[in-house]
């Protein structure tokens, strides 16, 4: 006997699914390329593990990450800084470090290991510095372009008080020849 499946059941729900090879085929029939957009994705996420920043919206901003693009060795930089800042680059230390002492790569004290390291820390905190004088790069910018804006405020603001000094006059003005004719009136 076969009785009608409820709607919010799982295997209705299921059935009601496409199977994933099929999506995989229409995926590749509309994009032309192989279904594995996820598994980059997910690589992203593991090696940049962080929440990915909007780009700025400010136009100084706008402007100087262009211009800043355009050096190969800042790009470079960024991306290290980037890496280097990653949940990915502790695990990555941890596998190496694990891998050498377990391997026995060579005995205690670990000289060459050590070595490697401190050659490691001294360029990843020159990235630092890089990274740094980048975000004082972009705070400069931002200063540069506020206080332009408050000088172009002020500016506008003087340009206001003589309009309403030019107002006010004015309206002092009328009101004495209101009052003049009122009395020529009477």
């Amino acid at each position: 006997m076969n009785l009608p499946r409820h709607p919010q059941s799982p295997r209705s729900r299921a059935d009601a699914l496409p199977h994933p090879a099929s999506a995989r085929g229409a995926d590749e029939a509309q994009n032309g390329a192989p279904h594995n957009k996820r598994g980059r994705q997910r690589v992203h996420r593991f090696v940049f593990p962080g929440p990915r920043l909007k780009n700025p919206i400010d136009p100084a901003l706008l402007q100087h990450e262009k211009k800043r693009a355009e050096a190969r060795q800042n790009r470079a930089a960024d991306k290290i800084t980037a890496f280097s800042g990653s949940m990915a680059f502790v695990y990555l230390h941890i596998i190496w470090f694990a891998s050498w002492i377990g391997f026995g790569v060579e005995s205690y004290p670990y000289g060459l290991l050590t070595m490697i390291v401190s050659l490691e820390a001294i360029f990843l905190s020159t990235f630092v510095m890089i990274s740094q004088n980048r975000a004082d790069a972009k705070r400069q910018v931002i200063a540069d372009e506020q206080w332009q804006t408050v000088q172009q405020e002020d500016t506008q603001n003087e340009e206001l008080l003589e309009l309403s000094h030019q107002i006010l006059q004015l309206t002092k003005e009328v009101r004495a020849m209101a009052a003049r004719r009122e009395a020529d009136r009477t």
